[in-house]
């Protein structure tokens, strides 16, 4: 998952100051430390001057392309991205993982305040127009420019005064619900109490050292850490239900009000510009630029994965009967049933266990190997900098080309969890890279693993993430508003998806011998039981996965729907049916905020991800095949078509087959 600043999801038009940046460039490659919340406000409130000082100067006459200044307007306004990006995107990162609440909620409140200016910045016509009179230089330039124009049009520069009005309005109050949303999910402190006996079947490590109430009982809380090794491993089945409900609880019915607003202002929003629905106006920019071809796509992954589910439900509904020894027919399975069911039959058909795979691959021996990984794919390494960061378990490296040795980017990473800190597995762009100004990009990778290990399918959650990482650390850009993953969201997560695939090859894990000399290597048997597994219950994953892509679409559809009623409707169609009482809407932070009408994305792009793999297939230890895929896609963000990229590193046009072979596997 990419979690984009601010200032790429709200702020994609606000691009450059007039003065070079370049000179600044090393020294920004140390992470902006704040030590008290007051010190936020001071660094908002400068950024903000600077912003409506740039902006004046911005819409003058003279910054026309051409113009007396000789200015061009392209670059200026990349260089106010940088400007903005260089304050509100690390704040934008320390909301997320700062153990200090003053501080998170500054970082917030500066975000706001920034939306604030964004939504006025978009509708000056002075600067829209500079934008439209331009004449690009080249492919990029042209591609540049069409953004820019999008993000204004978006924004509301061409509505009537009224409207436009309005518009910033709502901008403004969607920034807010939002981010209250994603507070309320990531600052829940609810646990569940447990005795050690009705943790029977839970390995040891997960608990052991958790709290005790006063009865004695082990308090886990709901990171995921806690929370899949219960559901996956726990014998006692009210174990499992009241762990399921208490993490689909996560948000509560005021995230479920807050779901509510955001729909009908989204719908509004696109109202004001003639359209029906939210949906088609977020989709009609995107690689599938209509609401109906989302759909029929939808519904071709829907014609393969359905006779699959069924299957698969029926596999884990006689492993429950079996288990209890009592007919079938007096067997329900239950949604907490399913992880326990689905490991306990990939147990006993592929004598696979997703625990066993810990000692194998130990945390800190994993991030060695997904860094020696980049060097034989990429030619990239990696060198530990000294700095001082937001919490002891975060670190930073320096990211450098093994050839010519020079740096070409920061990467920080932060892979435990802890109180209040952002609750799944993601990547921050903390900066673009600009060859314009020699500006280096900065990625931030963060998690929430187990200290003692990862299992095979948290192997493929760090590869994933690090293929987003990797997309904003090689990047090569013209222009920051461009760098990294500042692509369509429905291609975005392809480059993540695509790096998954590798933890299969037995050539691949092999580079942990040479990371770790103590890592006890996987058995060739073990990793072709677990390949194999890969087929059983791929049916109940991807009509789950259909299932959200369609609830979102359908929650910013036309009608006006209710957020939890809409839910209970469409997953109470679902073979499992609706469990009543369970709200998983109030913690789908996904599609309150920057994935709004946009989860479809995640199957979209996993289509793209399985056509990019065609060309490693044979050999994912190939770097002349690294090489080009790093100067073709990664290097070229989203300054260049992403059908473009794709066309140009297969050498044919994209295409759906990969996938939908790999889906009926």
């Amino acid at each position: 998952m990419i979690r984009a600043s601010i200032c790429t999801l709200c702020l994609a038009a606000l691009a450059g100051l007039i003065t070079p940046l370049h000179a600044r460039a090393e020294t920004l490659n140390v992470f902006a430390s704040y030590a008290q919340a007051p010190a936020v406000k001071a660094a908002c409130d400068t950024l903000l001057r600077d912003l409506a000082g740039h902006q004046r100067s911005l819409g003058a006459p003279e910054l026309a392309r051409g113009g007396a200044g000789g200015i061009d307007v392209l670059v200026g306004l990349d260089r106010l991205t940088q400007r903005t990006e260089d304050t509100i995107a690390p704040l934008s990162l320390l909301a997320n993982v700062h153990p200090s609440k003053p501080l998170r909620d500054a970082a917030e409140a500066c975000e706001l305040r920034l939306q604030a200016f964004s939504s006025q910045f978009y509708q000056d016509a002075k600067i829209y127009a500079r934008i439209k009179s331009a004449q690009p230089t080249d492919a990029i330039d042209a591609q540049m420019q069409r953004g820019l124009l999008d993000s204004f049009e978006d924004s509301g520069v061409a509505l009537t005064p009224a409207r436009r009005q309005r518009a910033q309005a709502l901008n403004n109050q969607i920034s807010k619900l939002s981010q209250d949303f994603d507070r309320r999910v990531r600052e829940i402190a609810t646990t569940v109490a447990f005795t050690e006996a009705e943790l029977d079947g839970v390995p040891v490590n997960v608990w052991s050292k958790a709290p005790r109430d006063a009865q004695g009982r082990r308090l886990l809380g709901l990171a995921y850490p806690s929370v899949l090794p219960v559901l996956d491993n726990a014998r006692n089945p009210q174990t499992r239900e009241r762990m399921w409900r208490a993490f689909q609880a996560r948000g509560g019915q005021a995230n479920l009000k807050l779901l509510a607003r955001l729909g009908a202002q989204r719908r509004e929003y696109a109202r004001l510009f003639g359209l029906a629905s939210y949906a088609e106006f977020a989709v009609r920019h995107r690689m599938a630029q209509s609401v109906e071809r989302v759909q029929g796509f939808l519904g071709e992954v829907k014609a393969v994965v359905d006779q699959r589910e069924q299957r698969d439900l029926a596999d884990l509904r006689a492993a429950k009967a079996a288990d209890l020894k009592q007919p079938l027919q007096a067997t329900p399975l239950k949604r907490w049933d399913t992880g326990y069911y689905v490991e306990r039959v990939k147990r006993e058909r592929f004598a696979l266990d997703q625990e066993s795979f810990r000692r194998h691959f130990p945390t800190e021996a994993s991030v060695d190997f997904v860094f020696a990984l980049s060097g034989r794919l990429f030619n990239v390494g990696f060198r530990p900098l000294q700095q001082t960061l937001w919490h002891a378990d975060a670190k930073a490296y320096e990211v450098f080309d093994l050839g010519d040795q020079r740096a070409l980017a920061t990467l920080y990473l932060d892979l435990y969890p802890r109180a209040d800190k952002f609750g799944h597995a993601a990547v921050w762009s903390v900066r673009g890279s600009s060859t314009l100004d020699q500006r280096l990009p900065i990625a931030a990778l963060v998690t929430n693993f187990n200290r003692e290990g990862l299992t095979l399918a948290e192997l493929e959650t760090m590869l994933h993430e690090f293929g987003h990482a990797l997309h904003v650390a090689l990047s090569n850009t013209r222009y920051a508003t461009q760098a990294g993953t500042n692509v369509k969201l429905d291609f975005v997560e392809a480059p993540s998806q695509m790096l998954q695939e590798w933890v299969y090859d037995a050539k691949v894990l092999a580079l942990f011998s040479q990371v770790c000399a103590a890592c006890e290597p996987v058995p060739a048997d073990l990793l072709e039981r677990a390949t194999a597994s890969r087929s059983f219950a791929k049916g109940l994953l991807f009509a789950r996965q259909h299932l959200y892509a369609s609830y979102d679409l359908a929650l910013y559809a036309a009608s006006a729907p209710e957020p939890l009623a809409l839910w209970a409707r469409l997953e109470g169609a679902t073979p499992l049916g609706y469990e009543k009482g369970s709200l998983f809407p109030a913690a789908f932070s996904h599609i309150a905020g920057g994935y709004s009408a946009g989860y479809y994305a995640y199957l979209w792009s996993l289509a793209t991800a399985h056509d990019l793999h065609t060309a490693f297939a044979a050999d994912h230890l190939n770097g002349t095949t690294g090489q080009r895929y790093r100067s073709i896609v990664l290097a070229n963000g989203g300054q260049i078509d992403a059908n473009e990229l794709v066309t140009r590193f297969l050498g044919r046009q994209p295409g759906n087959a990969a996938f939908f072979e790999w889906l009926d596997r």
